[in-house]
């Protein structure tokens, strides 16, 4: 099973998108200090979405789709429905 992920960060009001099979360690990596990476500059990141897939080209597709124009509307439509 693998899981496509959107974090936000309240405090830099920034969006990452991605996928894992192993959430727990994945979401916690994102959070815990390391040395490396994007995200390590955006600290703290909230979970704002999640989705479930069967298989990982499935969930690679998803992936995709949130991170093009029409994904990054649907998150911002997300945000604002929780501002609310």
């Amino acid at each position: 099973m693998y899981i496509v992920y959107v974090l936000y960060s309240v405090q830099f009001d920034k969006i990452y998108v991605g996928f894992t099979n192993n959430p727990e360690n994945r979401f916690k990596s994102h959070n815990e200090p390391g040395t490396k990476g994007w995200t390590i500059k955006f600290r703290p990141w909230t979970i704002l979405h999640t989705e479930t897939f069967n298989d990982k080209s499935s969930a690679m597709k998803r992936e995709r789709q949130l991170k093009s124009a029409g994904g990054r509307a649907f998150i911002r439509e997300l945000l604002q429905q929780r501002s609310q």
